[in-house]
């Protein structure tokens, strides 16, 4: 009986080992055009992701995880957007057990050119 529970110990041990996450900072940027202040209207925070699955962390599932795919994205969110001001990226990463995923994440504030 001891052994047994050992055993189970040891296999959950295990499977909290090979499961987790990570979470990596990224970057700032004012805008991802340039924009003169005040030739610019805000319509809102925005958040765009882009990300890449993986099997067993190695065999890639899809591709992405790309900064421009996220910063598109995030775009999208608002309606009649041109650009994204006020600019951060960060980049994060999930296991569980068998299949990850690495994703970038751009957040910013949505804006039209006057």
């Amino acid at each position: 009986m001891l052994r047994k529970s050992i055993n189970a110990i040891v296999a959950v041990m295990c499977f909290a080992l090979i499961a987790g996450c990570a979470h990596i900072s990224g970057g700032v940027a004012p805008s991802n055009i340039p924009i003169a202040p005040g030739t610019y209207k805000e319509l809102g925070e925005v958040t765009g992701n882009d990300c890449c699955y993986r099997l067993l962390g190695i065999i890639p599932l899809s591709g992405g995880n790309e900064t421009k795919n996220a910063l598109k994205n995030a775009i999208s969110e608002a309606p009649g957007a041109t650009a994204l001001i006020n600019i951060t990226a960060d980049t994060y990463s999930q296991t569980f057990i068998i299949v990850g995923r690495t994703c970038t994440q751009v957040n910013g504030i949505a804006v039209t050119i006057k």
